[in-house]
């Protein structure tokens, strides 16, 4: 498989926690762990109990070889013959004499060190050091005096510092076909990008959603604000992780995981020793998906409510705030294929947005609501066309054609991501398996639109599978493709683009602080920054 970013998903500033936590596996997360895994984990504990008498034996069988060293009359033996001839002991005045056994002292014997008179002064210092009274033992650097240097934990909780004024960006990324999430910290003023920690995949990720309400293990949690990323991948199951803890081994919520883990097992097809490759699909059903999770698409207005689109050709709805493993509170079963894309209205948060591969009015790989006007929202097509609908003027009957308030030409190809800015009206970020990212502005003219392209960038992605817009900064963007590189393109600092969108800025009274680089911003590698000093 190669490299490549699947997803990006922005945090905004100020919701991470200054200093993230260090996962802990103690008995508590073990218990956790155990419920939401099933048997998976129990397993996991056996094998660590075999393992700690497997090491206990050996350890013990390490000890009967040392005792093999000595004889049979209890003396040790005589190994000075394996050492040079300053070891050996002169006999020749005892050559006449009987010879005397004499049993070596016991290696575990420390009295000749009058370790119980240790700490006894018995002289008085004299000397260019009699000054030093003694040595002092500090549990803690910070209380000894001599040691100015930090300790390593402090200089590494430095380092993991997310401050107020940074962004979080979360990367799904597959790379020699291992599956991570990459969380990266973008901080605007100092236009610094950099990789903070990452988090293992079981499975290829497809899609991520931010959310700020704690999956509920317990009933506090569910009351407390946090930050967590939702990821669906190619296992049904919907994995949930807080990103304000560093080196997670596990997730803190699963939905769709079945009461018996072998409910997820596929059936091979054929039977006898020479099975066919191909699986059997498995029945859909209405308590969890048992296909790969396409779309995911958070509540903001309803905190406690996620929606999910499937392989298994439905959507399903999941609260929050009850327990991980209960099953899903609707299920829509209302595609005849794959559910790609899904999303709630901003504006009228009851209001359910569906894509599938059918071709239905819900039909198209990517799709959004417009946050400046509820009933409108965008789609587009593999042909490269992205179309705007008006949802008040769709037809109720399937078969009848629905139609486009505009039509846009975007790329030579399909296009794989497109974004409303939420900050400016009439302004929408498009990309494609051309390898562009387009910014467009839509104009308002009487009961007309007018849309015009401001400008276009190859940003060195390869081809583009994700793009989204900052959730603080107006005109910033970042994208990630088939080379599995993330960049971040400041398009205010083109001059079209800060023309173009001049008077909405005022009006929504934002401003653009001055560029003096080329607005595209990435992670640089050590070789990169020695080239540069060179």
């Amino acid at each position: 498989m190669s490299s490549l970013i699947s997803a990006t998903a922005w945090v905004r500033r100020g919701v991470s926690v200054q200093h993230p936590a260090k996962y802990v596996l103690d008995e508590k997360e073990l218990s956790r762990v155990s419920a939401l895994a099933r048997i998976e984990i129990e397993d996991a504990r056996l094998e660590l109990e075999r393992a700690s008498k497997l090491a206990a034996t050996m350890g013990k069988d390490l000890e009967d070889e040392d005792a093999e060293d000595v004889d049979g009359d209890g003396q040790w033996e005589d190994v000075s013959s394996d050492h040079g001839g300053a070891d050996m002991i002169d006999t020749e005045d005892r050559m006449d004499e009987d010879p005397v056994p004499v049993a070596k002292s016991d290696p575990n014997d420390l009295s000749q060190y009058n370790l119980d008179t240790y700490d006894e002064d018995t002289e008085v210092a004299t000397g260019p050091f009699s000054n030093i009274k003694g040595l002092t033992y500090y549990r803690d650097n910070e209380d000894d005096p001599y040691i100015t240097l930090k300790d390593d934990d402090d200089e590494e909780r430095e380092e993991l510092e997310i401050l107020p004024t940074d962004n979080l960006l979360v990367v799904a990324k597959t790379e020699d076909d291992i599956s991570q999430l990459e969380i990266y910290v973008y901080d605007e003023s100092q236009d610094n990008l950099y990789v903070h920690h990452d988090l293992m995949l079981p499975s290829f990720p497809l899609c991520l959603e931010w959310l700020d309400y704690a999956p509920s293990v317990t009933a506090e949690s569910s009351t407390k604000t946090g930050n967590y990323i939702a990821v669906g991948t190619f296992d049904p199951e919907i994995e949930i992780w807080s990103l304000d803890t560093i080196d997670g081994l596990y997730p803190d919520g699963i939905l769709g995981r079945p009461d018996k883990s072998r409910e997820h097992v596929p059936t091979p097809l054929g039977t006898g020793k020479k099975k066919r490759k191909k699986e059997k699909a498995r029945k859909a059903n209405a308590e969890y998906h048992v296909d790969a999770v396409l779309g995911l698409s958070w509540n903001r207005a309803h905190r406690n409510l996620i929606a999910s689109a499937s392989a298994d050709k439905t959507v399903k709805l999941w609260d929050l705030s009850r327990e991980s493993t209960s099953p899903a509170i609707r299920s829509f079963d209302v595609h005849k294929d794959k559910v790609q894309a899904v999303q709630w209205n901003p504006a009228e948060p009851t209001v359910l947005l569906t894509g599938s591969y059918d071709r239905t009015v819900r039909m198209f790989d990517i799709l959004r609501w417009d946050p400046w006007d509820p009933h409108s929202f965008f789609v587009s097509l593999e042909n490269g066309v992205v179309l705007n609908f008006d949802a008040r003027t769709l037809p109720s009957d399937l078969n009848a054609p629905s139609p486009a308030r505009f039509t846009l030409s975007a790329h030579d190809g399909a296009v794989s991501g497109l974004d409303v800015n939420p900050h400016i009206r009439g302004c929408i970020a498009t990309a494609g398996t051309d390898k562009l990212v387009k910014i467009w502005n839509i104009e308002e003219v009487g009961s007309k639109r007018e849309v015009s392209m401001v400008t276009s960038r190859d940003l060195g992605v390869g081809k583009v599978f994700s793009v989204t817009w900052s959730p603080d900064d107006p005109l910033t963007i970042a994208a990630g493709g088939s080379k599995a590189k993330l960049q971040i393109w400041e398009v205010g600092a083109n001059m079209g683009a800060r023309k173009a969108f001049k008077a909405k800025l005022a009006q929504a009274g934002r401003e653009l602080r001055e560029k003096t680089n080329e607005g595209v911003i990435g992670v640089v590698d050590d070789d990169e920054e020695l080239s540069g000093e060179d």
